[in-house]
């Protein structure tokens, strides 16, 4: 069956939502349900190729169902655009938020010509019993994409692209047991989503933000579930061959826009920023910091690159003005320790957590 045979799947990506508001997407798209388990190395490049090939359907009516906390189910409708893209910015009655977090369901709807589809969307509802949040990149944060070594490095990179399964990837050392810190434990879910893996709600609430396509959704869930990482909304780019999304800058400004509307949703929590220095992340969350006063409670940067440029070196110093903690290095041992050392204190322990942080970056620009 081609492309233009098969009829429109919906693919719901993950939402989150407050007292106040929800926000969820979905894209309609004709390709065949993505598989993650192939062997056969031509499977494997075959299966890539087929996710990145879709093609989107425009101007399919969907509807959502959403059931508030008293059991009262309400009937939103929308329209996927030329993307095949279809959002949901859904103005919600004072509804409370649960003591600990967790994932609620809601339910897409549309019609093909095989008769009525359905397919389960899930929204991040973060708890009460915290003041937290951690927003985290992807591409050399949690996973090794190997960009930073030349020529060489990039073209082994698109073979990972193109012929490695979620499981084969390599994720960032100490990844697991650094993430596992900072989530702070949680509880295993009963929902199952798009990548076909259980949901874990973790206490405190992660975020991603990436430069990368949204074609790759169900791949990084993979990779993440396989991993044991913790599982949340993630914000990614709708990719075309323009300066707008294979730009430099670009990155930092997706990243920037992402971050600014997670703190505008939730402005009782306090972040913890983590990214790498391979596409800006030290200055888009030094940008951040200095636009958020307060809002940002520390910074891990993950080197995976150079020396620090002029401009990242101006970042640290926007980062130190605004009086938030900077961890700097190379592996998430270091980190483990300035994140035990910060405790995750709360505002009155801010001069003892910049100290440390004060300390830890000298170290690792000592190294």
């Amino acid at each position: 069956m081609t492309l233009f045979e098969r009829e429109p799947r919906l693919v719901p990506y993950f939402g989150y939502r407050n007292t106040h508001g929800l926000r969820i997407e979905a894209r309609a798209l004709r390709n065949r349900e993505p598989r993650w388990d192939h062997s056969a190395k031509w499977r494997k490049i075959r299966a890539l190729l087929d996710h990145f090939a879709s093609r989107e359907e425009p101007r399919l009516p969907v509807t959502l169902l959403v059931r508030s906390p008293d059991g009262i189910t309400a009937r939103y409708e929308g329209v996927t655009n030329d993307e095949g893209f279809v959002a949901f910015d859904i103005a919600l009655d004072n509804w409370p938020m649960p003591p600990t977090t967790r994932w609620e369901t809601v339910e897409f709807h549309w019609a093909t010509r095989e008769g009525p589809q359905r397919a389960d969307g899930f929204v991040l509802a973060p708890g009460t019993d915290t003041d937290r949040a951690i927003i985290s990149d992807i591409d050399d944060t949690i996973i090794e994409t190997g960009v930073t070594g030349g020529l060489r490095s990039v073209l082994r990179n698109w073979n990972r692209l193109l012929a490695q399964m979620p499981a084969e990837r390599t994720a960032v050392p100490g990844v697991d047991t650094f993430y596992g810190a900072l989530a702070g434990g949680g509880e295993d879910g009963a929902h199952t989503g798009e990548a076909g893996a259980e949901l874990r709600a973790t206490r405190h609430p992660f975020f991603y933000v990436s430069s990368s396509p949204w074609n790759l959704f169900s791949y990084l869930v993979t990779f993440m579930k396989t991993r044991g990482l913790p599982v949340g909304p993630i914000h990614l780019r709708d990719w075309g061959f323009n300066r707008a999304t294979l730009g430099s800058s670009s990155h930092g400004t997706h990243k920037v826009d992402a971050i600014d509307r997670i703190l505008a949703f939730y402005p009782e929590k306090r972040v913890l920023m983590i990214g790498d220095d391979t596409q800006g992340d030290l200055v888009a969350f030094s940008h951040v910091a200095a636009h958020n006063p307060g809002r940002v409670a520390a910074i891990f940067i993950r080197m995976a690159g150079d020396t620090h440029s002029p401009e990242e070196q101006a970042a640290k110093k926007r980062i130190a003005d605004a009086g938030v903690p900077l961890w700097t290095g190379s592996a998430y041992d270091g980190g483990q320790a300035f994140l035990e050392e910060i405790g995750l204190a709360h505002d009155g322990e801010a001069e003892r957590i910049v100290a440390a942080a004060e300390r830890n970056d000298k170290k690792s620009a000592a190294i």
